[in-house]
């Protein structure tokens, strides 16, 4: 890759070889007698905004001088002005210098080319912020189309001539001037496309030439480049200066002389040029096997780094996305194993929560059954013991009689019931006192029921059952019916 900028070096060179013949044979082709006078004419109106004016001049051909119409032309970028071209006198003959483009106008000989162009520097028009701005004083400008424009009046204090060249006999004797000399050194290109399109029209066309117009072409302008029909193009009025005929076959002598030189000596450039052509072409057929396989080297050597790169980036994103997908696996079996426990734990309390259940109906079945059980044996303990209590109670009853017996109706009737003594003692009634009346309040005296006594001790406590003796004292009570006797 190197070796390229060389390769471009010498075609390059090759190209400055190429062009500077070219130049010298339009430059240093010498001519011993110089153009006419430049013809008088109108300048046409600007086209468009933009473009900017070249003037017109005499040309040299193989048919002697020919003019090249002025013409409106697209400046290659803002900011730069034409700086014309002139035939100037070299010392041997009069040759043209070319003009250029660059951001200041030069030198063109001291020519008054016109239309701004008074033989020093240009008037015709300014740059402002990257937009042409003309002068109206010395441009055809249609202002209503056009609005960038301005009035200086141009004063020239020489004498107005119309003489095309610079230096030998009646020519013009200006010189350049510092700022002249610093334009020329300044970053400028030639010609553009369109101005050497003007200049093939004008030579193919036999009417420009100046044996044919005598000095008075019948296009000295146009509109626009290579327009040489049409309302754009405009004729000259008169010829600047009475034309020699002689002066112009010298000058067409003399430039057959010169193209017979100029063909021989650019034959011989041709043969070197094919020498030269020749030996670059195998030198940079050379160069560009060494550079093709050097950068073939490269891009293998690029390929294998890139297919290396590649294959590690591949490598760790491979690696990521497992380690990723191993994480993702990891979440997810932590997430399954939670759920499922969570799901166990859930079905353990429901289990848990159901036998607790079962042994609570169990349980309380237990206990009921249970105090059921108690309750039984309470009542059968009651029953006993009120059983038992009934036959002491008949038993001290019995013991504490008179020796006069009471018919067993009338001992039935007065036994107390242990429970309702009171009963048996609030209402007591009166008997007669004869002996055979106690049948009669016996059988008025309904025997109490054994078995009504243990219904009303409800669950008696088992201590509790020794405890009927806290009754009404049987023996006292048991006195009253014989007492009431003896009453």
């Amino acid at each position: 890759m190197r070796n390229i900028p060389s390769i471009r070096s010498l075609l390059f060179a090759f190209v400055m070889l190429a062009i500077s013949a070219a130049s010298f044979a339009q430059i240093g082709v010498s001519i011993s007698f110089g153009p006419p006078a430049l013809p008088v004419y109108e300048q046409p109106p600007v086209p468009a905004q933009g473009y900017l004016w070249t003037p017109g001049y005499w040309a040299s051909g193989d048919n002697g001088y020919f003019f090249v119409p002025g013409t409106w032309v697209m400046a290659p970028q803002p900011g730069f002005l034409w700086t014309p071209g002139y035939w100037g006198w070299n010392g041997g003959g009069f040759a043209f210098n070319e003009g250029y483009w660059g951001e200041h106008v030069g030198f063109y000989g001291g020519i008054n080319y016109g239309f701004g162009y008074g033989g020093q520097g240009y008037e015709g028009g300014r740059w402002n912020n990257g937009q042409f701005e003309y002068n109206t004083a010395v441009n055809n400008v249609n202002v209503t189309n056009i609005h960038n424009t301005y009035n200086t009046t141009v004063i020239n204090n020489t004498t107005v001539n119309r003489v095309s060249y610079n230096g030998g006999e009646g020519g013009m004797t200006a010189r350049p001037t510092a700022q002249d000399e610093a334009a020329a050194h300044e970053k400028h290109v030639g010609p553009v496309a369109a101005q050497t399109q003007q200049v093939a029209a004008a030579r193919s066309n036999p009417e420009q030439r100046a044996s044919v117009n005598h000095g008075k072409p019948p296009i000295a302008a146009t509109s626009k480049p290579g327009e040489f029909t049409g309302k754009g193009t405009v004729a000259a009025k008169e010829a600047g200066a009475p034309y020699k005929a002689t002066e112009n076959k010298a000058a067409e002598n003399k430039a057959t002389e010169n193209k017979a030189t100029e063909n021989k000596a650019a034959a011989t450039r041709s043969n070197e040029n094919k020498a030269t052509a020749s030996k670059a072409a195998a030198t940079r057929t050379s160069e560009n096997k060494a550079t093709a396989n050097k950068a073939a080297a490269t891009r293998t050597s690029e390929n294998k780094a890139t297919a290396s790169k590649a294959a590690a980036t591949r490598t760790s994103e491979n690696k990521a996305t497992a380690s990723k997908a191993a994480a993702t696996r990891t979440n997810e079996n932590k997430a399954t194993a939670s759920k499922a426990a969570a799901a166990r734990t859930n079905e353990n309390k429901a289990a848990e929560n159901k036998a607790a259940a079962t042994r609570t109906s169990e349980n309380k079945a237990t206990a009921n059954k249970a105090a059921a059980a108690r309750t039984n044996e309470n009542k059968a303990t009651a029953n006993k013991a009120a059983a038992a209590r009934t036959n002491e109670n008949k038993a001290t009853a019995n013991k504490a009689r008179p020796a006069s017996k009471p018919s067993p109706e009338t001992a039935k009737a007065s036994t107390p019931k242990p429970q309702n003594a009171t009963h048996a003692k609030a209402a007591p009634k009166k008997v007669a006192p004869s002996s055979e009346k106690p049948k009669a309040v016996a059988a008025a005296r309904p025997a109490p029921k054994p078995q009504a006594q243990a219904h009303q001790e409800t669950a008696p406590r088992t201590q509790a059952a020794a405890r009927p003796e806290s009754a009404p004292k049987p023996a006292k009570e048991e006195t009253r019916p014989e007492e009431r006797r003896q009453q």
